[in-house]
């Protein structure tokens, strides 16, 4: 009993101590201003950045690959094209209206970005309809209505089947195609593509050194796992948006 009454002692002289040292040095910051919110939580944590490394580029053949030039119809009427985009980080996907499987997973996960990072203005999503035909302005309007989409840059896009096939498959490299032969008339990937400010995709490099170009869409961040054990990457793609964000 006497040697934990000892120690008791010990500690407070400790704790006294500090108070009488650094207390007044820290109120002193504090009325000068000079702790920010980085000092007592890491500039890191404040942006939901794990690692402060920029994120690489994807090049192809030693050249960074850029965003095809595109032009389409929003579902405001309005002609969107990538120009539109400059200046913003964005997130690129393929997608239509009449999806009962991934799409639906796909979009709340993009809304869950969108209501994350409602206070960033540089912030946009470009989603392009596999479907144009039957996408037209006014469903993809009630489409925006039914997700609650409220970014002003996130743009429902639809026009030229021949043009959005041909920017999928050969622009970002998305696999999309149509045929009888698939559920709800359509096949597509479900991954997502990131863009930076200048309009060059980027992506991050997995352990073994290679580049993951595309981030699972397809998984909602609120299950993190689908039933064969794969796991959410819009965790990851918030974190890599950020930091293109904050470039």
């Amino acid at each position: 009993m006497k040697t934990r009454n000892n120690s008791y002692i010990g500690v407070s002289f400790i704790i006294l101590i500090f108070g009488i040292i650094f207390i007044p040095k820290i109120v002193d910051r504090i009325q000068n201003n000079d702790i920010v919110r980085s000092d007592s939580r890491s500039i890191k944590i404040d942006n939901l950045i794990t690692d402060s490394e920029p994120l690489p580029f994807l090049e192809i053949n030693g050249e960074k690959k850029k965003v095809p030039a595109f032009n389409f119809i929003n579902q405001n009427g309005n002609r969107i094209t990538n120009s539109d985009y400059y200046g913003k980080a964005y997130v690129v996907e393929f997608f239509f209206t009449t999806c009962t499987t991934i799409c639906p997973i796909m979009n709340n996960n993009l809304v869950h970005l969108q209501n994350n990072l409602k206070n960033y203005k540089n912030f946009g999503i470009a989603s392009f309809s596999i479907n144009p035909e039957y996408d037209t302005i006014e469903i993809l309007k009630d489409y925006e209505r039914e997700y609650g989409i409220t970014n002003e840059s996130w743009h429902l896009l639809t026009g030229n089947k021949d043009e959005i096939y041909s920017l999928a498959n050969n622009g970002f490299n998305l696999y999309t195609a149509s045929g009888n032969q698939f559920v709800d008339g359509f096949e597509h990937s479900g991954y997502f593509a990131l863009v930076d400010k200048d309009g060059y995709i980027r992506c991050r490099i997995d352990e073994l050194g290679n580049p993951k170009i595309y981030y699972r869409g397809y998984i909602a961040i609120k299950d993190k796992y689908d039933v064969d054990g794969e796991e959410e990457e819009i965790s990851m793609l918030q974190e890599d948006l950020l930091k293109l964000i904050n470039e």
